[in-house]
């Protein structure tokens, strides 16, 4: 009974220590297994302290370059409103500018223009008006900064500031390289070929619709010429010579005005007769530009043979002939270009028609011009007007580009205005 008793105390013994053994390896392996989660878990958070703290200091660093940025771009926004409007400059800014009045360009009636440049290397025109001024040279030089500053075009002439001090009154102006579009056409030792002069008519056309169709008001230039086209260091064309110029509402179709304006030769019928006036004035001064361009001629040549003297007249008279050949020839026109030219030619008869409600909008103008509008056989603008007198006044008159008393200062202006070449 003992040795039984005895063995069976052994064998309960073993099993009791396997179980022992047992649930210590369990408790270890969880030990083990809760050290091991512990530890990773403690790695884990390090790594995502670190993550974090890497994150904040990226986030902050991408909010000050953000903030820099924004900065910069407000800078720049404000720099670009300054820019778009004309800035008042003292005597002092003028005087700067220009080196004391060291360069001139040229001088006319209404003051000299002389050449400058801005702190930052921009070169400009000063116009400079004489200390002795009537009435209309203000208004004048008034209508320049209330038309042309508020407007910004790439076929404008841009104004950036003026002065008007006691001691002195001038305006500012971008400089163009190139002078004015009439020294191209006129004169024989600066020819543009016909190609360019074509772009040119297309992008002082431009320019025009903006002023009539684009501006939040109305501005109706009144003086459309070939010398208050100026041209830049691209020979791209801009709009010059505000001088004139009349803000309008949109609403209100008609103009009253007190005296005639424009330029003989350019300026339409209703300017110099008791007629409501429109911004169709302006379409009939273009017509006759885009005949000066066809013709790289001034439209009254008393050189010419008598037929041609005139030169709008006769290219009507060969249209209605169905002789447009005859035009191209005379021109000199490439065969190339002909068809532009026909329609430059149809274009520049519309634009001139006597009634000012038959003459087409500067928007149908480009759009003509660029083949994108058909053209319907013009109708004759001349029909009103008496049989050519070489002696009439109304011929006269039109010889007189830049010998008008409405309009010699204007003239003189728009041929020295930021003109390189005078130099």
């Amino acid at each position: 009974m003992s040795n039984t008793s005895t063995s069976s105390d052994t064998s309960g013994l073993s099993a009791g220590a396997t179980a022992a053994t047992i649930a210590l390896a369990v408790v270890g392996g969880i030990v083990v297994i809760v050290i091991a989660i512990a530890i990773i878990r403690c790695i884990q958070k390090n790594k995502m302290q670190a993550r974090n703290t890497s994150m904040q200091i990226t986030s902050v660093s991408a909010v000050n370059v953000d903030s820099n940025i924004d900065m910069v771009t407000i800078e720049r926004f404000l720099a670009d409103i300054v820019k778009e409007r004309p800035v008042r400059f003292t005597t002092q800014n003028i005087i700067d500018f220009t080196q004391n009045f060291a360069q001139k360009l040229g001088s006319g009636g209404f003051g000299i223009v002389y050449k400058g440049q801005f702190p930052n290397g921009v070169q400009i025109a000063v116009k400079v008006l004489h200390k002795t001024q009537d009435k209309r040279a203000e208004e004048q030089f008034m209508a320049e900064i209330g038309t042309i500053g508020r407007t910004y075009h790439i076929n404008l002439v841009r104004l950036y500031g003026f002065c008007f001090d006691n001691t002195l009154k001038a305006l500012v102006y971008e400089y163009m390289e190139k002078g004015s579009l009439d020294s191209y056409l006129f004169d024989e030792n600066q020819k543009l070929k016909w190609e360019k002069l074509h772009e040119i008519a297309i992008g002082t056309a431009k320019g025009i619709r903006y002023l009539h169709e684009e501006c939040q008001k109305k501005i109706v230039h009144y003086d459309i010429k070939p010398g208050n086209v100026l041209i830049d260091a691209n020979f791209s064309p801009k709009v010059a010579d505000f001088g004139l110029a009349t803000l309008c509402d949109r609403d209100n179709s008609h103009i009253s005005l007190t005296g005639g304006r424009g330029t003989p030769g350019y300026a339409a019928p209703e300017l110099w007769m008791p007629y409501p006036v429109t911004h169709k004035c302006d379409v009939y001064s273009y017509g006759m530009l885009l005949f000066e361009i066809l013709g790289r001629r001034r439209n009254l040549n008393l050189s010419q043979a008598e037929s041609q003297e005139w030169f709008p007249r006769w290219i009507w008279h060969k249209f209605e002939g169905g002789e447009l050949d005859g035009v191209m020839t005379n021109c000199r026109i490439e065969h190339s270009n002909r068809d532009k030219a026909e329609r430059m030619c149809k274009v520049a008869l519309w634009c001139v028609q006597y009634q000012p409600d038959t003459r087409p909008s500067m928007n149908s103008v480009v759009r003509m011009l660029e083949g994108e509008e058909e053209i319907i056989a013009p109708t004759n603008p001349f029909q009103y007007m008496m049989p050519f007198d070489g002696s009439s006044s109304q011929w006269s008159e039109s010889r007189g580009y830049s010998t008008s008393t409405a309009t010699t200062t204007n003239e003189s202006e728009a041929n020295i205005l930021i003109h390189q070449n005078q130099q």
